[in-house]
């Protein structure tokens, strides 16, 4: 679907990175930019296996890689030849360090007019915080996600997974299809994107500011509960295992009732009715819950499952990688990977009925594509490639 688009990913860590593997997965070339040194820091990031980082084998799938120090002034002349031969350039390198180094958008645009760069930052590309150093941690503290989550008495949550990060990405990879549709189909030029790690986030977020901008309230942590549905919440069965209920539509609750023998909570409308309900949030929760402790997680999902009510066992990776759900939709595939042998990894999420994204390959070795890619869009023979390696260059 992308192909014959051309991406430089000149990005360290995860939100930037992982907007140009989206892009990849669907056909994009993605040629990633890294210092000779060490590389992307995700190389080391996580849980490694044999000294190979294994965050770094997903995140940089279907990329190419080399090598090439933005530092030096030969570098950056080198990359400014790179960008000239490119439709897309994903970075999140401060601004200020950009314009240092002669790589911020006016000067890759002056390169090729057609260029459109993605920047990722942590607070965005102006304002009064945009050159502080920014992380996703960060992100999730300041949208207001991790003040709302959390047990009541207990202390703001933050997620064990790049969340932030995660949101940021996704809303960039569809904000560069836009600009590319724009630039190719209407014939306009290329253009900067400025996404930062809070905006995405606090986007999702907007019961909260509804409701403090209609009522001025500022909601708490309330674990699993919510304020607008019930029941909401995670219930233990009998033997240990936790499932999870939604009674987000009003026919929702009403079949909870029914399935758990409730049937004078539907006649009765201080719970039949949804505002009215949400007064009585916990002892709708008291009585589900109660419910659900008599019974096995086989067992409680078998009356969910006939009653249709939306619940769901609560799984762990284990149990998520041999669902028959999951498993008949692959969302997890295997790939030979020349340094670890056969890894697991997710699927491209996007289903089209005309294409399909796919995993060529995993994160390659760092400068692996040195030779083709400078040699392919440059034109640097051996030679000049192993004199720029000698300086330090590559």
């Amino acid at each position: 679907m992308l192909d014959g688009i051309r991406v430089l990913d000149m990005a360290t860590l995860a939100a930037a990175p992982l907007a140009a593997t989206y892009l990849g997965e669907f056909g994009a070339e993605v040629i990633k930019v890294e210092q000779p040194k060490g590389g992307d820091p995700i190389r080391s990031w996580g849980h490694q296996r044999d000294g190979i980082g294994l965050m770094w084998k997903s995140v940089s799938r279907n990329k190419k890689s080399v090598t090439l120090d933005l530092r030096v002034a030969e570098g950056q002349a080198l990359l400014r030849q790179l960008a000239a031969h490119a439709d897309v350039v994903v970075a999140n390198t401060r601004v200020r360090t950009l314009e240092r180094w002669g790589l911020d958008y006016e000067s890759l645009r002056a390169e090729n007019p057609k260029i459109i760069m993605l920047h990722i930052t942590g607070f965005g590309l102006t304002g009064p915080k945009s050159e502080r150093p920014g992380f996703g941690t960060l992100g999730e503290a300041m949208s207001g996600f991790a003040h709302l989550t959390g047990e009541a008495a207990g202390p703001p949550t933050l997620p064990p997974f790049m969340l932030a990060d995660g949101v940021a990405s996704l809303n960039a990879a569809y904000a560069v299809a836009m600009a590319l549709y724009h630039r190719d189909v209407h014939d306009g030029p290329g253009q900067l994107i400025d996404i930062n790690l809070i905006d995405p986030l606090a986007r999702l977020l907007e019961q909260t500011l509804l409701s403090y901008d209609q009522l001025g309230l500022i909601p708490g942590r309330a674990g699993n509960r919510w304020d607008i549905s019930a029941p909401r919440n995670t219930y233990r069965t009998s033997d240990d295992r936790w499932l999870a209920m939604s009674g987000s539509s009003p026919a929702l609750a009403l079949r909870v009732f029914r399935a758990i023998g409730r049937d004078d909570l539907v006649a009765d409308a201080d719970f039949s009715d949804p505002q009215r309900r949400l007064a009585r949030a916990a002892e709708v929760d008291e009585a589900v819950a109660a419910w659900v402790s008599t019974h096995t997680l086989a067992e409680a999902m078998s009356v969910f499952d006939e009653f249709e009510v939306a619940a769901a066992p609560v799984y762990d990776i284990a149990d998520l990688v041999t669902d028959d759900q999951m498993k008949h939709r692959e969302v997890f595939v295997p790939v030979d990977d020349p340094e670890l042998g056969t890894v697991t990894v997710q699927a491209p999420v996007a289903r089209f009925s005309g294409a399909r994204g796919e995993v060529a390959h995993l994160g390659p070795r760092l400068g692996e594509h040195n030779a083709a890619v400078y040699g392919e869009l440059l034109g640097l023979g051996e030679a000049e490639l192993a004199e720029l390696r000698a300086r330090g260059v590559l």
